[in-house]
């Protein structure tokens, strides 16, 4: 039987699908740093898999906080990073001692028949609905959605990370997932080097964060802000990869109060989320955004894009405006410069009801358990007893 799960029930458990860790990319990476953590400071042995080229360092890397990564190559191109990494990951795992996998995106799931050689239960985060975003040309679309049927056919869970997802499984193939949300643990920082580096001043500025890419709409942001009469700039926190064009679009769009930082993580993103007037997510794909949920645990005023997915995350704490309208979007935000109480009263709403909802600790918890119970599932049981 696998030795490590035995008495003290403690885990060896890989985390594959993302850039790696620390995070330094979006979402997932995000994810997979603050869940390895967590998982190894409960005695677990956690390894994260991240990405270098066919010329780059393979294989292991100094650990961090305790969390063992690996890289393996891929291709850097729009369409081939996620697939490649995927392959050559998935067949070095096949070489590593494993207790579960926890897989992060769809888009790697086509590949994970290899996986099912480990007998390990497969743990799929399939995020929102990727194949509706616009960047991606009809053989990318073609991809995701691929990736979606090979979720459902080829995971031991799939997991959604919020109720609309759920419901999109539901009624699109007939199958139950397990919703987990991600977390949330904010880091406050006064006004500090950050925003001096800027020009910026706390409670002085709106600001975004995405990746720059078309579905999340930072043109649409940014049109919506030059339309108002308003001092304050707007600070757009990210970048994109394989977006040259897009984002070339959206400095011309740009008014001189605009100011694109790039990315931003560590003590920088947290001295932004920390200090700034209020927040915008104008995504319209995906499912829950950590961005989001991060800055209301800041106890900022957040305005979003009323897709179902954002909708669900702010409930009665932030403002909506109808999805892509951001003629909207402008009112609502020359409403809300002039109305600092409703700003104020806003944020510690959303602070209260992420607090309550949204908590990292919370977010293990439920992995912890959905993983030691598929384990301990008879089907399990029968499958380590035969490897023994």
């Amino acid at each position: 039987m696998n030795k490590g799960v035995g008495a003290r029930g403690k885990l060896r458990i890989a985390i594959l699908g993302t850039r790696g860790i620390p995070a330094r990319y979006g979402g997932f990476e995000t994810f997979a740093e603050q869940l390895s953590k967590r998982l190894v400071a409960r005695g677990h042995q956690v390894t994260v898999y991240g990405r270098c080229s066919f010329v780059g360092r393979w294989g292991s890397l100094d650990p961090i906080d305790g969390v063992a990564r690996r890289q393996t190559p891929t291709i850097f191109h729009k369409y081939l990073e996620t697939p490649i990494h995927a392959l050559t990951s998935f067949i070095d795992i096949l070489f590593r001692r494993v207790d579960a996998i926890i897989l992060c995106n769809g888009a790697n799931s086509p590949f994970a028949p290899l996986l099912m050689l480990k007998r390990a239960p497969r743990l799929i985060n399939v995020d929102g609905i990727e194949r509706n975003r616009a960047k991606w040309n009809a053989l990318g679309k073609a991809w995701y959605r691929l990736g979606e049927r090979c979720s459902v056919w080829f995971a031991t869970e799939v997991v959604s990370d919020a109720q609309v997802i759920a419901e999109y499984y539901r009624d699109k193939y007939g199958i139950e997932s397990t919703v987990i949300p991600y977390g949330v643990h904010p880091v406050r920082r006064a006004p500090g080097n950050t925003l001096r580096t800027f020009g910026l001043s706390a409670k002085r500025y709106l600001l975004y964060v995405s990746r720059l890419e078309p579905e999340n709409n930072a043109l649409g942001v940014i049109e919506a802000y030059t339309a108002l009469n308003t001092e304050m700039p707007l600070v757009i926190v990210g970048d994109a990869p394989y977006a040259a064009e897009y984002k070339e679009k959206l400095r011309k769009a740009a008014n001189d109060r605009v100011i694109f930082t790039g990315f931003q993580f560590g003590e920088a993103y947290q001295e932004l989320q920390s200090n700034c007037y209020l927040y915008i997510q104008a995504t319209e794909v995906g499912g829950t955004h950590p961005a989001l949920i991060e800055s209301m645990s800041y106890g900022n005023c957040v305005v979003v894009n009323g897709t179902p997915e954002n909708i669900e995350v702010v409930s009665s704490c932030g403002e909506s405006f109808q999805k892509n309208n951001f003629d909207a979007l402008s009112k609502i935000l020359a409403d809300l410069i002039h109305d600092p109480a409703r700003v104020e009263s806003l944020g510690l709403s959303a602070a209260r009801h992420v607090e309550q909802r949204y908590s990292w600790d919370g977010v293990v918890d439920q992995y912890e358990s959905l993983i030691t119970r598929l384990l301990s599932a008879p089907a399990r049981v029968s499958e380590l007893k035969a490897q023994s």
